[in-house]
């Protein structure tokens, strides 16, 4: 029996009665029980095998006896309820409004086909309409307004070093004349006064350049936001859709025209890169496809320049799968600390300012929004360590220490998700956090970064995104204790475990065909590169002939 979840109804006390047969002996057991019964039939049922002792061949026939009683007096019990019901209401002591009002507001929220359908969102509309308009003759006009406001936004930026540049000069200057008088005419308290007040400044100045650039991306987004409504209201009418057609086919020639000389471009260097198709399976293999590249992390980030006239961003590819099943993810190896502009960060938060994303929130409140949900998560398992304290693995003391001191970090193997829009060639990043222990020569298949990695894949697989980069040493730049051997070493254990995670892939998503890259620093030799390459095809069985090219 289930038990009641509704009111509790009082409790009737009723005697079972069971005769049976014993060798000779007639037998009668009694039982009281009480209603409605709020237990299991079974669970009574051995219990009273066990307490008077029952024969095991009286077993079935009693646990049948019993279930018939209990459920013809429940049905009794019910109907003498539901008797009393109507006599209620019937002499007027129950409001028939009321309880009709009841009746309605229940089935209406437990009845799917009664549901208010969800109200639909800015964000979901912006991007059905953007979607339509890529995949149209409007994708032209949409690359190149955006292209407009980058340059805009580049200029912006470009004033912004000079004057931040003039005045790291101007204070420079002034501090070698007061170092210079020191000791004569000066003090060291000068010296600080001095400092504290160029510090001051520089300040006052990053805030203000802050403020105009987060003011003016702010304009520009809701201005393309609302031009791109506008555009796809205008295109559904008839009336006006040929001559707004004709308009998208001039206007990127126009544009094309127009020159930039504050654009700030990024110069191609040198790319290695090589390519290989395999098929992974025990059954029923999938195919993937596999890059080695040798090329900085941030070249994917990075907007790229083409062509004699300047001006067109090599972007649509990635504004065209933007809304698609087919997305496109970087790893980026971080510290333990989340909105902390420090090394690999800063420069990959100094890309994201580059141009503006019309499609996400910037990636100071994406993280701002992460680092929320870390102390949340920190609270929670802290509650449930109290709850149910266990006892620490391998380096769990120090962890737990950790992240008691600073529970806004993230521990090693943990990542955080960013989403872009504005991006040269991925559209979301997974910020993996990483150690000094992935420098080190002695780590193995259950090292924090390597099961990072096997998450960031399983995070992909159920996500949609099909090409993921993932850094083949679990390093951005190579140092000295770097050698050939570390590095062969390190790739063959990324390279095998990888394998194992892409094999464990089909039941994580049906098996669908992926793209995964493996990046190496820009600084790594060519002969260390062609070695990379050919131990890649011996441990992943390649099937299809390998290109090799060089991008400059």
């Amino acid at each position: 029996m289930k038990k009641n979840k509704g009111k509790a109804n009082p409790t009737t006390g009723k005697e079972f009665v069971f005769e049976f047969k014993a060798g000779k002996h007639n037998c009668v057991l009694k039982v009281p029980l009480q209603f409605p019964v709020q237990e299991n039939v079974s669970d009574l049922h051995g219990r009273l095998m066990l307490l008077h002792k029952i024969p095991c061949y009286i077993e079935n026939e009693l646990k049948h006896s019993l279930s018939i009683f209990i459920e013809k007096e429940t049905i009794l019990d019910y109907d003498r309820e539901a008797e009393l019901a109507l006599q209620r209401l019937s002499t007027g002591e129950v409001d028939v409004n009321q309880l009709t009002n009841a009746w309605t507001r229940s089935y209406v929220e437990t009845t799917l086909e009664h549901a208010r359908p969800e109200e639909p969102s800015w964000d979901e509309d912006f991007a059905d309409v953007y979607h339509e308009l890529i995949h149209s003759p409007a994708s032209d006009t949409l690359l190149n307004l955006e292209h407009n406001y980058f340059v805009s936004i580049s200029e912006l930026i470009s004033e912004r070093d000079m004057e931040i540049k003039k005045l790291q000069e101007r204070q420079a200057s002034e501090m070698d004349k007061v170092m210079h008088e020191l000791g004569n005419t000066l003090s060291d308290h000068d010296v600080n006064t001095v400092a504290s007040q160029h510090f001051d400044a520089q300040q006052v100045l990053e805030n203000k350049w802050a403020s105009e650039l987060k003011q003016v991306t702010g304009i520009q987004k809701q201005e393309y936001q609302e031009w791109v409504i506008k555009l796809h209201q205008d295109l559904q009418k008839s009336n006006n859709s040929s001559k707004i057609n004709e308009e998208i086919k001039v206007q990127p020639s126009q544009l094309s025209e127009v020159a930039d000389p504050g654009a700030r471009m990024f110069e191609e260097q040198p790319q290695l890169e090589e390519s290989f198709t395999i098929h992974l399976g025990a059954q029923l293999k999938t195919m993937h496809n596999l890059r080695l590249v040798r090329a900085d992390v941030l070249d994917f980030c990075k907007h790229r320049w083409h062509g004699s006239g300047g001006v067109k961003l090599r972007r649509l590819q990635t504004a065209l799968s933007l809304y698609s099943s087919s997305l496109c993810g970087q790893v980026l190896l971080v510290d333990n600390r989340v909105n902390s502009y420090s090394g690999i960060k800063r420069d990959f938060a100094t890309v994201a300012k580059e141009c503006t994303d019309f499609h996400f929130h910037c990636l100071e409140e994406q993280l701002e929004e992460v680092q929320q949900v870390v102390l949340y998560a920190r609270a929670q398992r802290s509650h449930k360590q109290k709850e149910q304290p266990e006892v620490p693995r391998n380096g769990g003391d120090d962890k737990s220490k950790n992240v008691e001191r600073n529970p806004s970090n993230i521990l090693p193997g943990e990542f955080y998700i960013s989403r872009h829009s504005n991006l040269s060639e991925c559209h979301v990043v997974f910020h993996l956090c990483v150690d000094d222990n992935v420098r080190s020569g002695n780590i193995t298949a259950r090292d924090p970064a390597i099961m990072g990695l096997r998450n960031i894949l399983k995070v992909c697989c159920t996500h949609d995104i099909t090409t993921v980069t993932v850094p083949l040493l679990l390093v951005h730049d190579m140092s000295e204790e770097m050698t050939i051997p570390w590095c062969l070493k390190r790739a063959e254990l990324v390279f095998k475990c990888v394998k194992g995670f892409m094999m464990e892939m089909a039941s994580w998503d049906g098996g669908i065909s992926r793209t995964v890259q493996f990046l190496v620093p820009k600084s790594i030799s060519e002969e260390m590169f062609y070695q990379l390459s050919n131990m890649l095809p011996q441990i992943f069985r390649v099937s299809s002939t390998l290109t090799l090219t060089s991008k400059n």
